[in-house]
């Protein structure tokens, strides 16, 4: 994969949201909910982008797809046929082409779904609205993916509100496969959804990404469900990202003091150990009003002057990482044994 021109390449983003006080509303602040982060995927590459809640993993995903427009930075896309995109700077009119190319797949199941369409309508809309085919090739195509997520035909005029959490999450995945994107974002895919259920979305995902040479961006809060599923994971706090490993260097030999405390929390399924969790003290960092330095520093146990006064960048260490910590070479962190 590493030889290959990669699919989507992150550069420096930032989305930062203006505070409004005053009876005239005037800005007196920002909320760094993304700050200046990059990264890229290959194609066929699962990229996990894991942290705590409000450390700007939902809002990375959802300027990458322009959702919501970035504050500045590069997101550049490389489409099926071979040309390069800057998404962050195309104006809203040329938007359009380029998202037939990157879909996202939801976290609620429920929520995401239109309860007055039918199963047809929903996932056929994409290519309602992209004016592909008449509407009896649109059927067709309905059809084949109810087939390829591994629902009956027989579905196709049953509304929402018939179907569990696990075949709601199917039926989404149909509609993000419609117009054969080279990009899927999916926001905590499973994390609603029974662990059961999860299992076999997780397996269906991997099958599909086999399949149809599919890239993933995968947004996740479940290390289980990151190991299974990634090539490499990323970790982001308060807006930043702060180690990026593949996935077994990561939970074998974490480079920063934060991912070693996310995967001290990790289950061990072996009643005759222990874990030792690492508690982090206070809160974290406020992204309207991070601290000087590194923004994990107060609540990390190995920080030190340089910590509380020089922000880290991402620098290359052992095994592939690449890690924004100041003592990452001299530190020995524990990992996961048997990752």
């Amino acid at each position: 994969m590493s030889a290959q021109p990669p699919v989507l390449a992150v550069e420096n983003l930032k989305k930062h949201f203006p505070i409004r006080r005053g009876v005239l509303r005037r800005i007196v602040g920002h909320v760094k909910a993304v700050d200046d982060v990059s990264f890229a995927i290959a194609r066929g590459e699962t990229l996990s982008l894991v942290g705590e809640s409000g450390c700007g993993k939902t809002t990375t995903s959802r300027c990458i797809l322009r959702a919501v427009t970035p504050t500045s930075g590069a997101i550049r896309f490389r489409s099926g046929e071979g040309r390069d995109v800057d998404v962050a700077a195309l104006p809203r009119s040329e938007l359009r082409p380029v998202r037939r190319q990157m879909q996202m797949i939801f976290q609620d199941p429920y929520s995401s779904l239109n309860p007055r369409m039918t199963i047809a309508d929903i996932i056929g809309e994409p290519l309602l609205v992209n004016g592909i085919g008449n509407l009896a090739e649109r059927r067709q195509r309905v059809a084949e993916l109810l087939d390829v997520v591994q629902l009956p035909r027989a579905y196709l005029n049953r509304f929402p509100h018939a179907f569990s959490g696990g075949q709601r999450q199917r039926i989404g995945i149909a509609r993000a496969l419609a117009l054969n994107p080279q990009l899927i974002v999916a926001d905590e895919p499973v994390s609603a959804l029974d662990v059961s259920v999860q299992a076999q979305i997780i397996n269906l995902l991997l099958e599909l990404q086999e399949r149809l040479g599919l890239s993933y961006l995968f947004v996740a809060h479940d290390l289980s469900v990151v190991k299974h599923v990634s090539h490499r994971v990323a970790v982001m706090y308060v807006g930043r990202i702060v180690e990026v490993a593949p996935t077994a260097t990561f939970f074998r030999n974490p480079r920063h003091p934060y991912t070693e405390a996310l995967l001290s929390a990790v289950p061990v399924p072996d009643p005759r150990r222990r874990a030792q969790r690492i508690v982090l003290e206070g809160e974290v960092a406020d992204p309207s009003n991070p601290p000087p330095g590194c923004a994990f520093h107060p609540r990390c146990r190995y920080a030190d002057e340089r910590c509380e006064r020089v922000t880290p960048t991402l620098q290359p260490a052992a095994g592939g990482s690449l890690v924004a910590c100041h003592r990452a070479a001299e530190l020995n962190l524990v990992g996961v044994a048997a990752a």
